[in-house]
């Protein structure tokens, strides 16, 4: 089943029905569901689909005449022969393409230009001075996102300016993942949303069917499964020294925040280590954050932003001697499950923050932004951290907000204590609070949010 990218589609179709040439360049992370997207563009319409290999510029040239072969000779699958160079391919598109409406595809695009360094510049001299005069509808595709961002759509690419549009697809929100089990419930839904982090294929390779308890022992928390081993294969198939980077995904999954704290667990230079954050964040499995009215500096640290390498790294290195051994399911509930709603407390921060900035109805003040903030307090020598600021384009309202994955009642106390954390923060005129709690409030907070204009919400309200 094909989900949730309606939008993205009806973008590549509006540009497929305009009839002119079109050069799009799409990219993300790896199991986002780019392919799965562009199949679903592609479907019923005359494609050329060319999946580059990690492999020689020779293997390569074989494989892209293949995909030209099988589109001119769909009944015949043996036999293809291989144009002599990839000028002569390109030229073999060129001649179909002048027959009517043709969409050629490169998906993984960092393979052939790895495999062929003049591919960029041999596709921009064709698009210049052929393609751009044809109907074609070029879709250039990557998973190495620093690569799409520096190497094709950057100022010093050979393909820069050529380009019609781009695509850059992100994982699911935490609504979006719904569709996959419309049938669980609200805690249910989140929870696989901070397992998988949005990701269409961990969704369906974890496989939830009656109780996610049994699809993570079967399919996560067993050396069978298919992603007990993802995240090492991942870092296999992208990184030379996949060893390292998996020491400090691990070092700050243990808690270290900082570039310094993160190299002193390792046991390399900061230096060094400064370049395998920058890795792991261009991958985005690492994500660098600031206090959200600040820019990047002293106080930027580091956190694992991809929620299935965080759930992975919080939960199975620590169990590996036990589910190695097959033994594991007794232990689950002691080293899984008792810690599940300590481990959706960031998640549940960042499905309020994309609740106000993307489902939020009616917002006393407009906001640009939302994130956290921490920061000094001076009066009471203590460090505060506020779970989301939402920022204004202009002015100085904000919005102030609290975020609680317990399930016990929220009280009056928490309200005092952002008001209190507001006063730190000091930087609006005026501030409009928002608490977000999955155990619900008592009726003393709310009352006291009547009477103060005070919007409480709980998770099932999060999903209306």
């Amino acid at each position: 089943m094909f989900y949730c990218r309606e939008k993205e589609l009806g973008d590549l179709n509006k540009r497929y029905n305009n009839g002119n040439f079109e050069f799009v360049v799409m990219y993300g992370r790896r199991r986002v569901g780019k392919t799965a997207l562009i199949r679903e563009f592609c479907k019923d319409k005359p494609t050329i689909f060319f999946s580059a290999l990690n492999a020689t510029a020779k293997e390569n040239l074989e494989a892209l005449s293949k995909a030209i072969f099988e589109k001119t000779n769909p009944q015949e699958m043996a036999g293809a022969p291989v144009y002599s160079s990839l000028d002569d391919a390109f030229a073999a598109i060129t001649r179909l393409a002048e027959k009517g409406r043709l969409i050629f595809v490169i998906d993984e695009y960092p393979y052939l230009a790895k495999a062929d360094e003049s591919v960029s510049s041999r596709l921009q001299h064709i698009i210049d001075k052929v393609w751009q005069n044809t109907g074609l509808f070029v879709i250039l595709c990557g998973s190495s996102m620093s690569f799409m961002e520096n190497q094709v759509l950057g100022y010093e690419s050979p393909l820069y300016g050529r380009r019609t549009g781009q695509l850059k697809i992100q994982a699911l929100t935490y609504r979006e993942v719904t569709v996959f089990n419309p049938g669980l419930s609200c805690e249910e839904q989140a929870l696989i949303y901070g397992i998988t982090g949005g990701i269409p294929h961990y969704i369906n390779k974890l496989n939830v069917c009656d109780s996610i308890d049994d699809a993570l022992k079967e399919n996560l928390f067993n050396t069978s499964g298919y992603l007990f081993e993802e995240p090492e294969n991942l870092l296999k198939q992208e990184l030379r020294e996949p060893a390292i980077y998996n020491s400090v995904i691990a070092a700050i999954a243990g808690g270290a925040s900082h570039s310094n704290e993160i190299a002193t667990k390792v046991g390399i230079e900061a230096g060094i280590c400064a370049k395998y954050l920058k890795v792991l964040v261009d991958l985005e499995i690492l994500k660098k954050e600031t206090p959200v009215t600040e820019k990047k500096g002293k106080k930027t640290i580091y956190t694992i932003g991809d929620n299935f390498f965080r759930f992975w790294y919080r939960f199975v290195p620590r169990n590996m001697s036990a589910i190695s051994a097959g033994r594991f399911e007794r232990l689950y509930d002691v080293t899984v499950k008792k810690h599940l709603h300590e481990y959706m407390g960031l998640v549940f921060e960042k499905m309020c923050r994309d609740y106000l900035l993307r489902y939020a109805d009616n917002l006393p003040v407009l906001i640009s932004d939302a994130g956290q903030w921490w920061g000094s307090d001076a009066k009471n020598r203590k460090e505060v951290q506020i779970d989301i600021v939402g920022i204004p384009p202009e002015g100085s309202e904000y919005i102030i907000g609290s975020c609680k994955y317990r399930n016990e009642k929220i009280g009056t106390g928490e309200l005092e204590l952002l008001k209190e954390y507001s006063d730190v923060f000091g930087r609006g005129e005026k501030y409009y609070y928002y608490i977000f709690s999955k155990g619900g409030f008592t009726e003393g907070l709310k009352e006291a949010a009547v009477k103060e204009n005070v919007c409480l919400l709980t998770l099932e309200d999060m999903y209306k």
